[in-house]
């Protein structure tokens, strides 16, 4: 049975307004991720935010999701190129994330463009990032076939 567990911290100093923290994951991947609520709502100036890890997740999990779909009907694709796109906006005086915009862009040979279509909604069903979003979230999809 599957089951992962993967760990992420953050160290937060500091008000919300002028403080500071540093996200690390637990693979050691990158070294530590900088973050502040300025980075969150005005110019990243290179650090990260909640959102922005979101959508890396989210583009990550669906072109997952998106590959399987594919191979499993028969059409592996060649290539694959998600974008994802997190909002924040402020609804009712607080902050909440409102949508998710995910669009793909596929290189697939032997499939047409309703094809991919079909196969790129099937796969956000499947994409358990879009579950855990689905129900507080609006999840827009645009789906387009490379030549």
């Amino acid at each position: 049975m599957l089951k992962a567990q993967r760990r992420a911290e953050m160290i937060w100093n500091g008000n919300l307004a002028r403080g500071n923290g540093e996200v690390k994951v637990g693979s050691g991947v990158v070294e530590t991720l900088p973050m502040t609520w300025a980075s969150r709502t005005e110019q990243p100036d290179g650090k990260t935010s909640p959102e922005e890890l979101i959508a890396a997740a989210h583009a990550g999990c669906y072109a997952m999701a998106l590959a399987l779909t594919l191979a499993e009907g028969g059409t592996p694709p060649d290539r694959l190129r998600v974008a994802a796109v997190c909002t924040l906006e402020e609804v009712d005086q607080k902050p909440k994330i409102t949508s998710m915009e995910l669009e793909v862009a596929g290189k697939v040979v032997g499939l047409d463009a309703a094809g991919f279509g079909r196969a790129a909604h099937q796969a956000e069903q499947l994409c358990p990032v879009s579950n855990a979003l689905r129900q507080s979230v609006a999840i827009r999809l645009t789906a387009h076939l490379e030549a």
